[in-house]
């Protein structure tokens, strides 16, 4: 009974004050202000105040939105950030004690350098791409900031119809599913707090884009092509199933790298873009590991019958080699949960099984034979195996 008496005193003074003391704090001194894009870090020195517990910074973004940041007793700086343009702000210090006592405010004025969002917006770009719009563009502080892609219909009403955001120094992705008919859309760029640039308003036409019939497709045997292994045949690489259960493209261990498939697609086609399934987990973990392709190229040619050309583990977009031209250099992404790929999850796994779409240049060429050549897996091997491959693009 008694321990239970003490627990109940002890709930009942859980929520009451840190501290009884309420005492006004005195207020932060000797105050230095070092600009940022879009914010700024105060230094100052803290009051000789016993029951000290944080330094508040109130002060508001845009004209209308406030935003409060805080820095503990531990510390002598305060960074304050979001603000919409590059312009003075006034920001409104408090020493603030364990009693939550707010000291009289201190004003500073800061004076941001431009936002990183309006940083970003002229450089963005949007112009016709294969079944829809490519946006490209450059975010050189790498904030986390969202492009959105609006369309205008002929009322001149606009919605939503993309949202991209990401904190890489290179904004490049296409936006698909749209007729090669004259589309007006609209794009401006916004950040974590809110903050929007002016909207560009430009009408668009995308190019045509189909999915190429893989009922065309054929096997084009060429003497340096990975020996194949397992009964995995090259034809599967094209028969539509993607899951683990099935027969892919498998090459035998101990070959030459890189590990290369040829076939021919049976037409010849302005190509836009391609999907690649690898290998899911099965009983094994097959994800981001054994021979699924890590870096990797698609070589392309536009002949009847090209001859065979021994090709090099990497060469720069454009490089052409015998019959053959490189159309493409890529990385298969890492695992999305940001793990360790002999750590991945079942999300990443289920990423892997959803197949991942790798655009080509709009320059490179037409093609009607193609050649996979898989330089890197992720276990670094001399095999690579892939379930299926799809291609898309133009082959009126």
């Amino acid at each position: 009974m008694a321990l239970s008496i003490a627990a109940c005193k002890k709930m009942e003074t859980y929520n009451d004050p840190a501290s009884s003391d309420m005492t006004k704090p005195g207020v932060v001194s000797n105050i230095k202000v070092e600009n940022f894009n879009g914010g700024a870090n105060i230094t100052y020195a803290l009051p000789n105040s016993k029951n000290l517990l944080y330094v508040l910074a109130r002060y508001k973004i845009n004209g209308v939105t406030t935003r409060e940041t805080k820095s503990s007793y531990y510390s002598d700086s305060i960074m304050v950030d979001g603000f919409a343009k590059k312009q003075g702000y006034e920001v409104t210090l408090y020493a603030v004690s364990r009693a939550e006592v707010k000291s009289d405010p201190v004003v500073v004025k800061v004076n941001p350098d431009t936002p990183p969002y309006l940083l970003a917006k002229p450089t963005i770009n949007a112009e016709a791409d294969f079944g829809g719009i490519k946006i490209t563009g450059f975010n050189p502080l790498k904030n986390n900031l969202g492009v959105i892609v609006l369309g205008v219909n002929d009322a001149n009403v606009s919605d939503v119809i993309d949202q991209h955001y990401g904190k890489t120094d290179t904004i490049s992705y296409s936006v698909r599913g749209y007729a090669p008919i004259p589309k007006k859309i609209g794009y401006y760029v916004t950040d974590n707090f809110g903050n929007i640039s002016d909207t560009t308003y430009k009408t668009i036409t995308p190019f045509f884009e189909t999915i190429l019939d893989r009922n065309k497709f054929f096997q084009y045997k060429l003497s340096s092509d990975g020996e194949i292994a397992y009964g995995w045949d090259l034809p599967y690489l094209w028969d539509g199933k993607t899951d683990g259960n099935s027969n892919g493209w498998h090459t035998a261990p101990g070959g030459a790298m890189p590990a290369i498939a040829t076939f021919g697609l049976g037409i010849s086609a302005k190509l836009s873009r391609f999907i690649l399934w690898e290998r899911p987990d099965g009983g094994d973990k097959y994800a981001y590991g054994h021979g699924n392709p890590k870096v990797f190229s698609i070589w392309g040619s536009d002949l009847s019958n090209p001859r065979d050309a021994q090709l090099p583990l990497s060469a720069p977009v454009g490089t052409v080699i015998g019959d053959w031209v490189n159309m493409g250099n890529y990385n298969f992404p890492n695992p999305p949960s940001g793990l360790a790929p002999v750590a991945h999850t079942t999300a990443d796994n289920d990423f892997v099984k959803a197949g991942v779409s790798f655009n080509f240049p709009l320059t490179a060429p037409k093609a009607r034979y193609i050649r996979l050549s898989v330089s890197t897996t992720w276990s670094n091997g001399t095999f690579a195996h892939a379930m299926e491959m799809a291609f898309y693009g133009d082959p009126r």
